[in-house]
């Protein structure tokens, strides 16, 4: 299969407005038929055309005839951390699996962490996503499908108030894909949510950031997880084509809107790149920057040789930071139980 995939066309999760408005049109329907097409699909979260019940009888029949389906994952393994994170285990329709997160806030509300890729071209050394290579992008549809699925596998009275594609996959690399999938997301007529909260990570593919801050206002997060170059080409080998100065330059040209900060991701990773001296380097890299750093202590699994580094490192590395007048916090573990926690995602190969 191509790593780019063919858009199933007649999938209505993978529409947009303006493509329902020209079939209908085609079809001679009236224009308002679309916008409740859409607004079942993407507000709604209708499964079946049956569903969407204000439709007449005859297109409904029309649309089943014609061969238009609603959605295209399913949701198969669900694992519930001990701390009530959420990992839902989604099968595409090719077969293919990814996987996406329910993080809780407190409140009843829940940040859910979306894949863009199955697997991850990058080869990042310390994600265990990366060691499964790219098999394909997901289209807009797969990406938004999960949003969908999810909300049948929350709490009673609960919502998923903030989107991060930080799950499988670089999300710039499928750029298109990402940006199809936002257009549905932050659609007023359709998933209806804010910019403000939705966040977009990525490993640091220069041009696809310059072309993000042009195209759509959504936060953004730089996994940066380096002080210097010798230590990123390491263990992100993307840093050699965009190395740290050029990714930092392409950052502070970055069109942020008023009253925003990007986030800066740190993995920690103990005796590599946790040392008094890469906090400090880190400090002068974004200093001037309306940043905010997330540190995260590495997420361990079986093969990298990484070690977690040691809570008094993880301390004095925040403070060094503080003390420079930076916004700087550590991530909390969640979902570490059930294989959920930053770089942890992907299918675990089954015994024989």
């Amino acid at each position: 299969m191509s790593v780019r995939p063919e858009i199933p066309r007649k999938n209505l999760t993978e529409l947009g407005l303006a493509d329902l408005q020209a079939l209908f049109a085609e079809w001679g329907e009236p224009k308002f038929r679309a916008k409740q097409v859409y607004q079942w699909v993407f507000q709604k979260g209708a499964r079946s055309i049956d569903g969407m019940t204000n439709l007449p009888k005859a297109l409904r029949q029309r649309l089943s005839d014609e061969g238009y389906s609603v959605g295209r994952v399913r949701v198969g393994r669900v694992a519930e951390s001990i701390d009530s994170t959420r990992k839902l285990a989604i099968k595409l329709d090719d077969g293919a699996a990814v996987e996406t997160v329910l993080i809780p806030m407190g409140d009843g509300k829940f940040s859910q962490c979306l894949s863009s890729q199955v697997g991850c071209a990058l080869d990042c050394q310390f994600c265990y996503t990366g060691t499964l290579g790219l098999s394909r992008h997901l289209t807009p549809g797969e990406i938004v499908d999960q949003v969908l699925v999810a909300r049948d596998h929350l709490p009673e009275g609960a919502r998923v108030t903030h989107l991060v594609y930080m799950g499988m996959g670089e999300p710039l690399h499928n750029f298109d894909g990402v940006i199809g999938s936002l257009e549905r997301i932050c659609d007023p007529e359709g998933l209806g949510y804010s910019h403000r909260k939705v966040t977009v990570s990525t490993s640091g593919l220069v041009p696809q950031i310059e072309k993000l801050g042009q195209t759509v206002p959504v936060n953004l997060a730089l996994s940066l997880n380096a002080s210097n170059d010798e230590v990123r080409d390491r263990i992100m080998p993307v840093n050699k084509r965009w190395p740290i100065a050029t990714l930092m330059k392409a950052l502070r040209a970055y069109p942020l809107p008023p009253r925003r900060k990007m986030t800066v991701e740190y993995v920690l990773l103990g005796g590599v790149n946790d040392s008094d001296a890469d906090a400090r380097r880190l400090a002068e890299l974004v200093r001037g920057m309306p940043v905010r750093i997330n540190l995260i202590p590495w997420n361990p699994f079986q093969g990298p040789g990484f070690d977690r580094p040691a809570d008094d490192r993880v301390q004095s590395f925040h403070q060094i930071l503080d003390r420079q007048g930076l916004t700087v916090t550590v991530r909390v573990t969640k979902g570490l139980d059930i294989d959920a926690a930053c770089g942890q995602l992907g299918e675990r190969p089954t015994a024989a």
